[in-house]
């Protein structure tokens, strides 16, 4: 299911203050939501989406899905966050394959992964500030490493 929230467009997102302030919600659910920004050339939100909602544990994420409306939107950048019911923020492996996806999915559309972020009630854990994905959207470290 598909829902999208259409956001005040004047305040570019710049800090990781600025882009959590959207996930607020997601940070105490017992499922795990995938969300979506999609963000203009200025960076600034044309919408926010939830893209799913799975279990307790786990989540389909597949970039068909996270870009279908940021397409829509014409979109110059997204950022993706998915909470964790467990309150543990650290990426597993399938955090970082799909990280991967969307980050090589992102370069063929020309609509780059500005961020992926996870989200608990009292954390996050951010891909582009632990150098796993670098400014302009391509892999950092991420294309060379893989998390545990």
């Amino acid at each position: 299911m598909l829902w999208w929230l259409y956001m005040n467009k004047s305040k570019p997102l710049v800090t990781t203050e600025d882009i959590l302030s959207h996930f607020k919600f997601i940070r105490t659910k017992r499922q795990e939501y995938i969300l979506c920004l999609s963000l203009d050339s200025g960076n600034r939100l044309i919408a926010r989406r939830v893209v799913t909602i799975g279990t307790l544990t786990s989540s389909l994420i597949h970039p068909r899905e996270v870009f279908a409306g940021p397409l829509k939107d014409r979109a110059a950048s997204v950022i993706v966050a998915h909470n964790h019911p467990s309150g543990d923020p650290s990426p597993s492996g399938a955090d970082v394959s799909a990280t991967q996806q969307l980050v090589a999915a992102g370069i063929l559309l020309g609509v780059h992964l500005r961020d992926h972020l996870i989200v608990t009630d009292g954390d996050h854990f951010s891909f582009r500030s632990s150098h796993l994905i670098e400014d302009d959207g391509l892999l950092g470290n991420l294309g060379q490493n893989r998390l545990k």
